[in-house]
């Protein structure tokens, strides 16, 4: 008998009250599973709701934002819980890795003391122990000499190492579900490599369930065993990463790809996908990826394709997919 999933989110739409009283659709149609210790890729453009996800799943939308659907953790809906319940659940039971330590850390609080406030909180373990543990977590986190960084504030880190603080406090609590939303953004290649391992690692040791946020599609092709492609506030194409990538069915998809380093040739211009994602103010009728779509034709731009279901654990947005036999 196949466990239920960790996580589960079926039909999530969420909307922002404007300054005029007008509600605006930032998600749309969004569904999908974690089951524990599994990780799944969130991935697309900027602008695509990646983050604004997160945020609904944790329960850190602004106050005027109206949420329908479901959200599922655990077999309990976070959805309409009150803020004190959320406390009790962020950190303890979902961490949450922010995209900008920089924004995420408190510059008045010294890096161990950040990482033990969560300890005490939701343990009511002592500030000694608390520290005691929260240095550990930095030799972890392989910021060298630990037990004297620890006293340091943000500013006297470098990016990566504010980074690795940020995840520190997200698994302090160890997590049942991590949300990491572009943990690497603006890391070079060395520094990402470490973060990504220390995150693999975490994973595989306590069955963590992960849901990676990035845009960086070759992160998620290493560490996540099934994706999710997010465009315009709406999904896009889903299933096994393996899968997906080896034969993407929808163009958006195809294009992400293709605009991969490496996939062109030595001395050949990069390829990438033309103009830009739309305004959730301003979507063009029809199909999201309307007026950027190589594979266009004019039904796209009068109908807004349905999600459909293939296989074992497919799906897509598309109306040119739809009409072939692979679906």
């Amino acid at each position: 008998m196949t466990s239920a999933p960790l996580l589960r989110v079926d039909d999530l739409a969420v909307s922002l009250r404007l300054a005029d009283g007008r509600l605006l659709p930032i998600l749309s149609d969004i569904s999908f599973t974690i089951g524990r210790g599994e990780t799944l890729g969130i991935v697309g453009e900027s602008g695509s709701g990646k983050t604004i996800l997160s945020l609904a799943v944790i329960g850190l939308l602004p106050e005027s934002a109206a949420v329908s659907g479901s959200i599922l953790f655990d077999g309990k809906p976070l959805t309409g819980l009150d803020d004190k319940s959320l406390c009790r659940i962020r950190g303890s039971r979902i961490g949450l890795i922010f995209q900008e330590p920089t924004a995420a850390l408190n510059p008045a609080m010294t890096i161990a003391d950040q990482i033990a406030e969560g300890i005490v909180l939701h343990r009511g373990t002592g500030w000694r122990d608390a520290r005691r543990q929260a240095i550990e977590l930095l030799d972890r986190m392989r910021i060298d000499q630990a037990v004297r960084r620890a006293d340091d504030y943000p500013h006297e880190l470098s990016g990566g190492q504010r980074q690795r603080v940020g995840i520190a406090i997200a698994l302090a609590l160890e997590p049942e579900l991590l949300i990491a939303d572009e943990p690497t953004t603006a890391l070079d290649a060395t520094v990402q490599q470490e973060v990504l391992g220390i995150l693999t690692e975490f994973v595989r040791e306590k069955g963590v369930a992960l849901m990676l946020v990035s845009h960086n599609l070759g992160v998620v092709a290493h560490m996540a065993s099934r994706m999710l492609v997010l465009y315009a506030g709406t999904r896009m194409e889903a299933g096994e990463t393996a899968d997906v990538l080896g034969d993407p069915h929808n163009p958006y998809t195809r294009g992400l790809l293709a605009a991969l380093p490496g996939r062109t040739g030595r001395g050949r211009r990069m390829a990438s996908i033309p103009g830009t994602v739309p305004s959730l103010a301003h979507l063009p009728p029809g199909c999201r990826f309307a007026g950027r779509c190589a594979d266009e034709i004019p039904q796209c731009s009068q109908d807004e394709p349905a999600w459909r279901a293939f296989g074992a654990a497919r799906g897509v947005r598309c109306l040119r997919a739809l009409t072939t036999e692979s679906v």
